[in-house]
């Protein structure tokens, strides 16, 4: 990575800061002034020079289009959003009412999957599943509309109270086992509704 001049720096930030104060992007004689260049030139070698080094881009033949390149903009990957929608009890099964309360924006790489429409956040709370290491204050991404296997942890509606669990059959039958020996294992007296499955783990120090 090359980095930029002292003198680079101090125009890449006031091509930044213009940007970000809602302003175009300086044109090569309002960076002259600015700085006190004699001449246009001066400002036209430096912002050559940054875009050889990879950290200013402009639209060739239009006016006012630099813009700055962050140094580690190659190397990102695709980013996508993912609704937190509330909590759910991971303890005891209770009455919650879902509501997009933010979003994860996560690298598709850094989760190991692409996410969906169907994606979900819910933030936990509770310490029924501290054996398959999901504590009290994680989220847990799910997906809506999946079949679970045996021994897949999943946000479920039980009876009508909601749970997180690891979904379990015992002789055919399916019920939510807890990670936590504190907690009981939970078998419907009416309905399972499986809301999602498990698919990964942010925890924040």
């Amino acid at each position: 990575m090359r980095l930029a001049t002292k003198a680079q720096q101090r125009i890449l930030n006031f091509v930044e800061r213009e940007l970000q104060e809602g302003r175009p992007a300086p044109t090569h004689r309002e960076i002259a002034e600015h700085f006190g260049f004699k001449s246009t030139r001066a400002a036209a070698c430096h912002l050559a020079a940054l875009r050889k080094k990879g950290l200013l881009a402009n639209e060739a033949g239009k006016a006012r289009s630099l813009r700055p390149i962050a140094p580690l903009q190659k190397l990102r990957q695709v980013v996508m959003d993912i609704p937190i929608l509330g909590s759910i009890p991971a303890g005891f099964a209770g009455v919650r009412e879902q509501k997009a309360e933010g979003c994860l924006s996560l690298d598709v790489k850094t989760i190991g999957f692409k996410p969906t429409a169907n994606t979900f956040a819910l933030r936990v709370a509770g310490e029924s599943m501290i054996g398959k290491a999901i504590c009290d204050g994680d989220l847990v991404i799910l997906e809506h509309g999946l079949e679970p296997n045996h021994g897949q942890v999943v946000a479920a509606l039980i009876d009508g109270a909601s749970t997180l669990k690891t979904f379990v059959l015992r002789n055919g039958k399916p019920c939510l086992k807890a990670e936590n020996p504190k907690y009981p294992e939970l078998i419907p007296a009416e309905e399972l509704m499986i809301q999602g499955v498990f698919r990964g783990l942010i925890r924040r120090a």
